[in-house]
């Protein structure tokens, strides 16, 4: 088909095209002219994305932000924000509007959510592409009505959204606030714990104790060793009983020393008179006598000495037994020491522990109480609707 066949076609179709149109222009008048005039008002809100939280500090990565401002416009369309719309008007306390609820519904459900329906079938929101800007829109036949539910909308919206934040804010300083009792009772528990036990035993600072204690040790260790080396040496004099006359303590004795002396003279007498004078002479049983008791007298002094190394030998004996008794008890002492600080270290962790759990449970409590009152939101009207 040629360029010049097509016009010669559509030449004689002109009238019916003609005619078409005289059709649809003719029907779109009549019914614009036959239904109500539709007016829509538009409120512009400007919803702050990107900017800290004013309690915990926090910034919204960029990527998250469309998805944010995707979820806005569900909260602005949600059945909670129409209702508030409803309740902020008063729209249900119409008896108008109850006559034309009960008509259309014969009194079955909510008035309100029937008008938060009603509401959002002529509810148009619209994010911006490039912006934070979101229109909110509401076509009505009245003009004023329509610029004052876009705007009730807007209001709705801002207080729905802080409660949105508020509340979960408020859920969670309450459990806190539970768990803060909770914790509280737990940390005087476990102080009471180390308490009691620190006044039973008379505890006041175990290292310091301990040290002294191990200090008490070494020196106990100390006399132990040398009230051995006494044993041993006084039981090795004692052993010599034989011939004690060569015993150190026996040969150093100022008087058995004088008696033998005494004794020698007398016995070097006695030879130089038994040349002269007769077996039977008196002089000689004299001499005989004296010799006879300085032997005596050194055997006596002898056997006390012999003796005292045996009492000092049972002396030292006993004070090793005293000495080890006493490191003995000392050792237990220092492991029950031991003990009681290992115990008092387990308390002191409870302690620590339940100090640290209530002192961050307080801090969130305190935080999330902030976040309860917080009345700041960060949507704001840039442009209000006008009727």
């Amino acid at each position: 088909m040629s360029f010049q066949q097509f016009l010669l076609i559509l030449r004689a179709r002109l009238w019916l095209v003609l005619a078409t149109l005289a059709v649809v222009v003719g029907t779109t008048l009549a019914v614009s002219l036959i239904l109500p005039k539709q007016y829509t008002a538009e409120v512009a809100l400007v919803v702050d994305a990107k900017s800290a939280d004013p309690l915990l500090g926090g910034l919204l990565p960029a990527q998250m932000i469309p998805g944010y401002m995707a979820t806005q416009v569900d909260i602005i369309s949600s059945d909670r924000v129409a209702q508030r719309v409803v309740s902020l008007l008063k729209m249900d306390q119409s008896p108008v509007v109850q006559e034309q609820w009960r008509e259309e519904t014969k009194g079955e459900g909510s008035i309100k959510v029937w008008l938060a329906e009603l509401l959002k079938k002529k509810l148009d929101v619209k994010p911006s592409r490039e912006s934070n800007v979101i229109t909110i829109g509401y076509q009505g036949a009245d003009p004023g009505f329509a610029a004052g539910v876009a705007n009730t909308f807007a209001q709705a919206y801002i207080d729905v959204s802080l409660e949105l934040k508020v509340e979960p804010a408020r859920q969670y300083a309450k459990w806190f606030d539970g768990q803060t009792n909770s914790l509280r009772a737990d940390l005087e528990v476990a102080q009471k714990k180390l308490s009691d036990y620190q006044q039973e035993r008379g505890i006041i600072n175990t290292d310091e104790r301990l040290d002294v204690e191990t200090a008490r040790l070494a020196e106990l260790s100390t006399q132990l060793s040398m009230a051995q080396a006494q044993r041993v040496d006084s039981r090795s004099r004692q052993s010599q009983g034989g011939s004690a006359e060569s015993l150190p303590e026996v040969m150093q004795n100022g008087l058995i020393q004088s008696l033998k002396s005494d004794l020698s003279r007398q016995e070097a007498t006695r030879m130089q008179m038994a040349g002269r004078l007769g077996s039977n002479h008196p002089e000689l049983a004299r001499i005989d006598a004296e010799i006879s008791s300085l032997r005596d007298r050194v055997a006596t002094e002898t056997r006390r000495v012999v003796n005292s190394l045996g009492t000092t030998n049972r002396v030292n004996v006993q004070r090793v037994s005293e000495v080890e008794a006493a490191l003995e008890a000392q050792k237990q002492k220092i492991l029950d020491l031991k003990a009681q600080r290992d115990q008092i270290a387990v308390f002191q962790r409870d302690v620590e522990n339940a100090q640290r759990a209530y002192d961050l449970v307080t801090q969130r409590l305190a935080q999330t109480s902030l976040e309860s009152q917080n009345q700041q939101t960060n949507v704001v009207v840039l442009s209000p609707a006008v009727a």
